[in-house]
């Protein structure tokens, strides 16, 4: 595909406010599969219109609007299907119960594998869960783009998954 056709097509989605891709999403923008994909995509990433932000998944470049939830919705290409979440450290920093700011790591539970990504947006830790669906739900809130979990469920996961508990202020937890 040419590099303007590939452009406009992405803008267009970057219009509706859709600039995360998996390499499935490009198949069905670009219109094109196999080799044929595979050269149209190292030709955007070497002109900077898309980045590789982890295998299989890839940002647009090119669409200026600020987009301070980004990881987020990284995180949501990287399981999509399954039931993700903002828990542990991030929860617990966005409830002001724990005394550092994870500033470049987004801890996300979710019914996926566990595995981290290193984006050049950020680490996003994924933490496979065994929690229920319902239980998940009855437990988290609308967040951003992804849920996130209450204060009491972010520290129950923490202890659960064995994660360093000393940093976390307990009597602002009761309070919260």
């Amino acid at each position: 595909m040419k590099q303007m056709a590939a452009i406009q097509a992405l803008n267009a989605f970057a219009r509706q406010d859709r600039v995360v891709f998996t390499v499935g999403d490009l198949v069905k923008v670009l219109g094109e599969t196999g080799q044929a994909l595979q050269a149209t995509l190292r030709r955007l990433v070497q002109s900077k219109v898309i980045a590789r932000a982890a295998h299989g998944v890839y940002v647009y470049l090119l669409d200026t609007t600020a987009r301070p939830n980004l990881v987020e919705t990284l995180a949501v290409a990287l399981r999509r299907g399954h039931y993700n979440y903002i828990s542990l450290e991030s929860a617990l920093s966005e409830f002001g119960v724990i005394s550092q700011i994870p500033l470049d790591r987004l801890t996300v539970m979710t019914t996926g594998r566990s595995h981290e990504y290193r984006t050049p947006w950020g680490v996003i830790e994924f933490t496979h869960t065994k929690r229920g669906v319902a239980h998940i739900l009855e437990n988290t809130k609308k967040g951003r783009v992804l849920r996130i979990a209450s204060a009491q469920m972010a520290w129950r996961d923490l202890k659960r998954v064995g994660r360093n508990t000393h940093l976390v202020d307990t009597e602002a937890l009761v309070d919260g």
